[in-house]
């Protein structure tokens, strides 16, 4: 009987909270978001950090704009693996968003476009009850003082 290889522990965390499907719930989410990656050791200001902010933001503020039923919350999760960081905005309407058609002119209808950019991958998975989750991921690096932004750049800290 040959010897069970040694496997390496993972460590994986999870932060789940609802908030008001408002304005100041969308804002909430971000800020706690970033205070939940600090403490999870990607500091304010880094590029993971400030890349999961602006997934928060996009996504929660498409939850109350346009995921919104009265009367019901939306709910925010953080899911970290070794190497990348998963962000999950959930909502009660059953509609899915859809990237929008370029208007350079238009006010608003650029936060998929965001998240596009951004994201190492994002999409919309079924959730139990009504609505859907609408998720997007970013990868991290294993050395905390070097963190890469998604255009590839690199960004040392102190």
């Amino acid at each position: 009987m040959s010897p069970t290889p040694a496997q390496e522990a993972v460590t994986v965390r999870t932060f789940v909270q609802r908030f008001s499907a408002t304005r100041r719930g969308a804002r909430l989410a971000r800020r706690l978001a970033v205070h939940q990656l600090d403490q999870w050791g990607h500091p304010y200001g880094t590029p993971t950090s400030d890349t999961v902010a602006l997934l928060v933001a996009e996504l929660a503020a498409n939850a109350v704009l346009h995921g919104r039923v009265p009367g019901r919350d939306f709910e925010l999760r953080l899911h970290q693996t070794p190497d990348r960081i998963r962000v999950e905005v959930s909502d009660t309407h059953p509609a899915h968003p859809k990237l929008p058609a370029q208007d350079p002119t238009a006010e608003g209808g650029r936060g998929l476009l965001l998240i596009e950019a951004v994201a190492t991958r994002w999409g919309t998975s079924p959730r139990t009850g009504p609505g859907k989750t609408v998720w997007a991921e970013c990868d991290t690096y294993k050395h905390p003082a070097e963190c890469r932004y998604p255009n590839g750049e690199v960004s040392t800290i102190g």
